[in-house]
């Protein structure tokens, strides 16, 4: 078996065309999960219980549920019920709030991390509850967790290759479509191989630098 320099290059624009798809879905998918986990976070904190029962519930569902699976059921079943997005829509909400269930611990995490000496000068000062969280609380717990939330965009980007299977032509689709109209599967796949570490590995040793940095 020869490497096939040709095949690289023949391939290389249909790379790209899925680097952008991948980046897109990679971006929004982590907008969606840092936002709606907080919700959940602050949700999960209210006194009623009628508001945390009901969200754990969703959570530890979505939590303990493939993601292929969340895939399937947006991109298949709510059709079914007059509720369709494209593709490419369908698979950043599915990532989006199924890592929202797990940036949520880390937020809770934080949140709990913030000396209870903070809220009880909060509480000393008279500051308004909105105040107390936007002005004190949540700029530590934030802080604090920075690290990890960057650690489930690494694993969201690793996860965009499930896209593939609700027909987004994100790197590795683009790849699979490639190998299979030229029966080329060694040069395109081991691109995407390389691509993803490039990506990955350059991300998590930032995320190191940045933790060592917001932990002095």
């Amino acid at each position: 078996m020869s490497w096939d320099w040709g095949a690289v290059r023949d391939f290389m624009p249909h790379f790209w065309d899925g680097l952008l798809v991948t980046l897109q879905a990679l971006a929004l998918g982590s907008v969606i999960s840092f936002a709606l986990g907080l919700v959940w976070a602050l949700l999960m904190r209210t006194p009623t219980r009628w508001v945390r029962w009901p969200v754990g519930v969703v959570t530890e569902f979505i939590r303990n549920t493939p993601l292929l699976v969340q895939l399937f059921f947006l991109f298949y079943v709510l059709p079914e019920w007059n509720i369709t997005f494209s593709a490419l829509t369908t698979g950043v909400v599915a990532i989006g709030l199924h890592y929202s269930t797990y940036t949520m611990q880390v937020y809770r995490a934080g949140i709990e991390g913030v000396p209870a000496g903070q809220w009880e000068a909060a509480t000393a000062l008279n500051l308004p509850l909105r105040r107390t969280w936007t002005a004190v609380i949540l700029p530590q717990a934030i802080r604090r967790v920075v690290p990890a939330l960057g650690n489930y965009v690494i694993s969201m980007l690793k996860d965009t290759p499930m896209l593939m299977a609700i027909t987004v032509l994100e790197m590795l689709g683009e790849a699979r479509l490639y190998s299979q109209e030229h029966f080329q599967f060694t040069e395109p796949l081991t691109v995407i191989g390389v691509a993803f570490i490039l990506i990955s590995y350059p991300a998590s040793l930032l995320l190191r630098a940045l933790e060592r940095r917001l932990v002095r």
